[in-house]
């Protein structure tokens, strides 16, 4: 007689929560936050685990920052990227700000500075205010501004500090796209070692700005399709964690559209909205919502909408951090169980 109980994998096989995520089949759609800026800052390595606790720099802006995302309701997401050699300038920090646009989006649109080091938090704070519609002296780092906004910025976490499966498995992945894609773009693609960002059970992870979409439990052998699209799209479904652009239920309707609609769905100009969910106690997750993906294309030719209905299907159990005992846990799985277009 089959059992129902699936292979599910022991603590004893391994310390590293990914191949737990991985083994036992967790679905890394609807993990990423919803994000509507990007602050993106130069950091030299080794990076301690409380980097943003411990560095002087950064420490000086977290009031600010606080106050921004507590006070304001700001959608940031802070992160940091090592320096690189052929990239980087010494003396000078790098920062990019990316930001929404517009309600219907498909990218961020990007600020990159190139500041000397003194500077930094100087720009950041002017950021920062500018964000809380205060006055601000951004206008004074207009001559530190690069043009680059042709150019991708693929980043992966290699933060072993926070968890040892980011720098395990981050790190062969970002010297295989540092080496062999980023030189052959033509000054298109820079690839970059960055600091959590969140889900290192699907290391290695990845962001892609400045669409903002986010992958994880990437393999070697899909990279081509990821930098190039090249292929069908089915080949990246089990790597996405979703497009930072929507709230999780929206993220997971999300792919199903790309899936049907293929790569050129990433282009169009979309927005989601949660129509109705499970009510349910703050910090529990709901088993069922009603969403809404409003699209155009961008020549403004075409545009609609779909509805659906994304729903509880399972659990399986992984694992959130990397360690000899692991406490593993159940985590819902979901699927789109209705997907139409209404418009």
């Amino acid at each position: 007689m089959q059992t129902k109980h699936t292979h599910q994998f022991l603590t004893s096989d391994c310390r590293f929560c990914s191949l737990v995520s991985k083994a036992n089949g967790e679905d890394p759609i609807g993990t990423v936050g919803t994000y509507e800026h990007w602050l993106i800052m130069e950091v030299s390595q080794p990076w301690p685990q409380e980097i943003f606790q411990e560095n002087p720099t950064i420490k000086s802006l977290m009031g600010l920052f606080e106050e921004l995302i507590f006070k304001h309701g700001v959608k940031l997401k802070p992160m940091l990227i090592a320096p690189d050699r052929e990239y980087s300038h010494p003396g000078f920090t790098r920062l990019f700000y990316y930001y929404r646009p517009a309600k219907l989006f498909s990218q961020f649109e990007k600020q990159e500075f190139v500041v000397p080091e003194s500077k930094a938090a100087a720009l950041v704070r002017a950021i920062f205010k500018q964000l809380m519609q205060q006055p601000n002296d951004l206008l004074e780092f207009q001559q530190y501004q690069q043009q680059t906004s042709h150019i991708r910025e693929l980043m992966v976490c290699t933060h072993a500090q926070v968890d040892l499966a980011c720098g395990r498995f981050g790190t062969p992945i970002y010297r295989q796209l540092r080496k062999a894609y980023a030189p052959a773009s033509n000054g298109k693609l820079r690839v970059w070692q960055t600091t959590h960002f969140g889900g290192h059970q699907f290391a290695p992870t990845l962001v892609d700005l400045p669409q903002g979409c986010l992958w994880g439990h990437l393999q070697p052998d899909v990279l081509d399709l990821l930098v190039q699209r090249n292929g069908s799209v089915f080949g990246l479904r089990q790597y996405y964690r979703g497009w930072t652009g929507l709230s999780e239920f929206e993220q997971r309707a999300e792919r199903e559209i790309w899936m049907q609609s293929g790569w050129s769905w990433l282009d169009y100009l979309k927005a989601g909205k949660v129509l109705a969910m499970e009510e349910v106690a703050q910090g529990q997750d709901a088993d069922w919502a009603e969403v809404r993906i409003d699209f155009a294309v961008p020549d403004g030719s075409t545009s609609g909408a779909y509805e659906a209905r994304v729903e509880v299907c399972g659990e399986v159990m992984s694992a959130f951090n990397s360690a000899k005992e692991m406490e593993l846990e159940a985590v819902r799985q979901y699927r789109v169980s209705r997907l139409i277009q209404v418009e």
